[in-house]
């Protein structure tokens, strides 16, 4: 590899040259991973918004989480590609923040509606007889709301105020170089943004823990009684419950896999001097971006409704208005 600058001036940046071959097949895998976080959610938001029958407490949050991951794909990941191939910023500092800003505010997002998701998974699970009672369509808007505004007011604290800057200065590093965009990538990012996206995740870790004591004892409580209707309703959780809350229990655990080492890498790299190497770097976010396109491929593996529903869209049979009071729970 060669190396050269990003811009002819001091202070610039280096730029790592790739052979034509590797650009080529990086930028490759970055479009598939674009290509399918875009058009998979893309589906999610379409069916959900489409079809009558899937207007539920837990859909509405799945269709927020797909609509931020869908806006990841559609406005950071073509920049950040660009940034990752050429290891060099060409687009300016006004576009660097806001493209931080939008980074940050899906990803932020994304773990917090999985983490509403989790309470409404618990909810159904361990007090089925209530949950249609507690957790209702006005109570999902609430969640909503909740997890696009906190990560709106968090990220634009660090972004567009000059608090931070003025109270906490000496913990700050200004931008190493010219050329580079990592405005958050310093001592207190580090520090703040581990406690931000692991404790959410450790709710998510111990409610799903209960969800699957709990299914598990249910699951054994109907297979030694009675199969009637009436028992399976006074046992609990449904069928359908139980594999919702163990498809969502899937899509938690991936995007553990998908964030914890991007997580744990800018908290321990605050502490040694941010001597984690570019490439390295860019597998790990690259790796947490991932997760965006993860979640429909899960639903299109975990729930028939959602292939019916695709099936519905691909062939463009969702222009005929009747289709949206299909009910795609029949099996």
């Amino acid at each position: 590899m060669i190396t050269s600058l990003c811009y002819e001036t001091n202070g610039s940046c280096y730029r790592t040259l790739h052979p034509f071959g590797v650009q080529l097949t990086i930028y490759l895998f970055c479009a598939i991973g674009m290509i399918v976080t875009v058009l998979g959610n893309l589906l999610v938001v379409v069916s959900v918004s489409h079809f009558k029958a899937l207007h539920t407490p837990t859909n509405f949050l799945l269709l927020s989480l797909a609509f931020a991951d869908l806006l990841l794909g559609l406005t950071v990941l073509p920049f950040s590609t660009i940034r990752s191939v050429e290891s060099c910023w060409y687009f300016g500092d006004c576009f660097c923040r806001l493209h931080t800003f939008l980074d940050t505010l899906f990803c932020l997002t994304s773990i917090l509606h999985l983490c509403f998701i989790s309470i409404d998974r618990h909810c159904a699970i361990c007090d089925p007889l209530l949950y249609p009672t507690k957790f209702t369509i006005r109570v999902s808007c609430i969640y909503i709301a909740t997890g696009w505004c906190i990560p709106v007011v968090y990220t634009s604290v660090f972004l567009y105020t000059k608090a931070i800057e003025e109270g906490l200065g000496h913990f700050l590093q200004d931008m190493p170089c010219v050329g580079s965009c990592q405005l958050l990538f310093n001592k207190l990012w580090g520090w703040i943004n581990f406690p931000v996206f692991f404790f959410p995740c450790l709710i998510m870790i111990a409610l799903y823990i209960k969800i699957f004591i709990v299914a598990n004892r249910q699951a054994r409580q109907i297979n030694s009684m009675n199969k009637s209707i009436e028992s399976q309703l006074n046992l609990g959780a449904s069928k359908r419950e139980r594999k919702a809350a163990k498809s969502l229990g899937i899509a938690v655990g991936i995007y553990l896999l998908c964030w914890l080492p991007f997580t744990i890498d800018t908290m321990v790299d605050s502490f040694l001097g941010f001597v984690t190497p570019p490439v390295l770097f860019d597998v790990l976010i690259w790796f947490a971006y991932f997760n965006s396109a993860c979640n429909p491929l899960i639903y299109v593996f975990s729930y028939h409704w959602f292939r019916k529903a695709v099936k519905l869209v691909i062939t463009c049979k969702i222009f005929d208005s009747r289709t949206a009071t299909v009910d795609l729970y029949r099996e």
